[in-house]
């Protein structure tokens, strides 16, 4: 990429805000143009107003951006980036998650042999980039003496039962939108081996699955609850290393944490409450995506491996 980082910007709803906000920080990025068919106007951007197209086709004839980010509707996501791909040069951040389905993934897969598929793709895993997550990670890495994870239990509820049926017009799913950010997050932890089983609750608006890992040479199980069936969000997991009587407990709202065995508090992490949360996520995301060698995590053979986790599970109703 040049020393100014052109970026264009597909989908300016909400997600689209906590992009700019943190791409606004950033003195080696300028926003040259938005597209949205559904909205006429272009968000304001370092008090200017970027060029505003209703498709991208219509942008990319004008443009020629280092970076696409397409922040848009899941279901949407394979066909954009199969069209920026095509259309451009650029490196194509989506965000998560990469697709909707394993067709879909099956086609960007097949793109690698006309384009830099694996070089050009990357994915906006912005869970694997939370403070507290990496918090938990380096615990990990510094206490092999507490053994293997022997089990996890992680649930993630939002409060998107309000929104009603724009929920599911936007997210999918429950275990759509939140399960991709459970599996992203334990990437950083353990290794992800296969979705055992899953439940999908209350229309979509819930889930409930297992999934099986390996932690230093042993198997088990983690239990992931997600659900839209709330008025305010709560994100939590927990990590037990049986061997050792320890429990790391992570708190994903708050981004704090701590780990304990019986009574005796062994170490804790928290913030100064001064970076929205997801603005905490963006920026070392964002850092590590146009750095010379972005973290595998945003990678697509990252993305293939999570999505086939996310959607393949026997006897899934």
């Amino acid at each position: 990429m040049t020393d100014l980082v052109s970026v264009g910007l597909v989908g300016v709803g909400t997600i689209a805000q906590t992009h700019l906000a943190v791409l606004a920080e950033r003195a080696d990025v300028l926003v040259e143009f938005t597209v949205d068919p559904n909205r006429p106007e272009p968000p304001s951007f370092r008090g200017t107003t970027p060029r505003h197209y209703a498709g991208l086709d219509d942008a990319l004839a004008e443009h020629r951006p280092d970076l696409l980010v397409l922040a848009t509707p899941t279901h949407t996501h394979a066909e954009l980036a199969a069209q920026a791909l095509r259309l451009s040069t650029a490196k194509v951040l989506v965000e998560k998650p990469l697709v909707h389905d394993l067709a879909s993934l099956g086609r960007l897969r097949a793109l690698h042999e006309a384009v830099d598929v694996r070089g050009r793709l990357f994915t906006a895993h912005h869970f694997a980039f939370s403070p507290e997550v990496g918090w938990a990670a380096e615990l990990l890495a510094e206490h092999p003496e507490w053994g293997p994870v022997t089990a996890v239990t992680s649930a993630f509820y939002d409060p998107y039962v309000l929104k009603g049926s724009g929920a599911y017009e936007s997210y999918g799913s429950s275990w759509m939108d939140s399960g991709v950010n459970q599996l992203s997050m334990l990437t950083r932890l353990v290794d992800l081996t296969a979705l055992t089983s899953a439940r999908q609750l209350d229309g979509g608006a819930s889930a409930w699955c297992t999934a099986e890992y390996r932690s230093r040479g042993e198997s088990g199980t983690a239990r992931l609850r997600s659900s839209w069936l709330t008025g305010s969000s709560s994100k939590e997991s927990s990590l037990v290393f049986g061997r050792a009587g320890v429990e790391v407990w992570i708190d994903h709202t708050s981004m704090t944490g701590f780990a304990a065995r019986d009574g005796d508090l062994l170490a804790a992490f928290g913030t100064d409450g001064r970076t929205a949360r997801k603005v905490a996520h963006y920026r070392p995301l964002y850092e590590s995506l146009l750095s010379d060698r972005p973290d595998p995590v945003l990678g697509f053979d990252a993305a293939a491996r999570i999505t086939e986790i996310h959607h393949a599970a026997p006897g899934a109703e």
